[in-house]
């Protein structure tokens, strides 16, 4: 496993590369400059209206916590991105720590991961549909024209595959118990001495399909915030493109990434994605590419102080646990 996240990585940095003097380094670093710090702060600060609305749709499924941990929900969502985009290993081992971040700030381990396995189920299907506008956008945008139809084939089959996925992890969730508590022993192990408690609160969350619904909407609307953030920041830069055009190379660049899942933090796929989609709608390869460098440094800025905080909760939490051991 370790050595396949290497290699990943490996290739992924050379792909990043290639894609960097493909574009050329000089025009790279002169999209860099224009966009300048003005657009990283933006991102930054930005960042904190998705967050929330992704916070918020996870707390919404917890339909038995007091609106006292609503934050508590937005912290654990934080660590799990965090997580999910600086540290190497898949998105997995975010899903993980984000629900030990919430078991941290008081919420019980059955809660924790039921609702993570549900809020990951809404926040798929609404990337679903996000990618269906983005697909949407791409065929207005190509019209008639054939020589880009494998691409628009290809993000065709790509979110039907997404779909025919999203399906059968929902109907694992709702007929496949001995499976679901086989898989969360595996990959959950915080859960496993309560994973009977874990598969019906799983079931209890799904008899409530107004929370789902809400949950599917807000993590909708968190990504046409974050998409609307990349705008914004292009726009204080002086870069004049329509929102319609970010929106769809969000979507778009968001269902490689998915696809594409086994590549640590999406390293190269990412930058490869934005070069080539974002020259289709109008924004040239050299500022594509300046947007997703600008994104990588806005993970940084944001996920490395909650990492940092995660793990001095932590630490702290070990202590006082050895502490109390060695009193009794």
């Amino acid at each position: 496993m370790r050595l396949g996240v290497i290699v990943a990585a490996v290739i992924g940095l050379a792909l990043a590369t290639a894609v960097a003097a493909w574009v050329g380094f000089g025009a790279l670093f002169a999209a860099l400059s224009r966009v300048g710090w003005r657009g990283l702060v933006v991102l930054c600060a930005y960042s904190a209206l998705p967050l929330c609305l992704l916070g918020t749709a996870w707390y919404a499924i917890a339909r038995e916590e007091r609106l006292g941990r609503w934050p508590t929900f937005i912290w654990a969502r934080w660590v799990r991105d965090s997580a999910g985009e600086l540290l190497p290993f898949s998105h997995l081992g975010g899903f993980v720590i984000g629900a030990r971040a919430a078991i941290e700030r008081g919420v019980s381990s059955t809660v924790a991961f039921s609702t993570t396995v549900v809020d990951i189920t809404t926040e798929l299907i609404a990337q679903l549909g996000f990618i269906g506008v983005g697909l949407g956008l791409l065929v207005m945008r190509l019209g008639a024209k054939t020589s880009e139809s494998a691409l628009v084939e290809a993000a065709v089959i790509g979110l039907v595959m997404s779909a025919v996925g999203a399906a059968a992890f929902i109907a694992l969730q709702r007929r496949g118990g001995g499976l679901v508590e086989r898989m969360i022993s595996r990959f959950l192990p915080g859960a496993a001495a309560g994973t009977g408690r874990v598969i019906a609160a799983i079931d209890a969350i799904y008899h409530n399909p107004v929370r789902i619904a809400g949950a599917v909407l807000l993590h909708l609307l968190a990504w046409i915030a974050s998409a609307v953030g990349v705008w914004l920041a292009l726009r204080l830069a002086g870069v004049r493109i329509g929102l319609s055009a970010i929106l769809a190379i969000e979507a778009l660049v968001g269902a490689v990434r998915s696809a594409a899942f086994v590549a640590p933090m999406g390293i190269g796929v990412q930058e490869a994605s934005y070069a080539l989609l974002g020259p289709l709608f109008g924004l040239g390869p050299e500022l594509s590419l300046a947007v997703s460098l600008l994104k990588r440094g806005r993970d940084l800025v944001v996920g490395v102080p909650a990492l940092l905080a995660w793990q001095g909760l932590e630490g702290m939490r070990l202590l006082n646990r050895e502490a109390g051991e060695e009193a009794n």
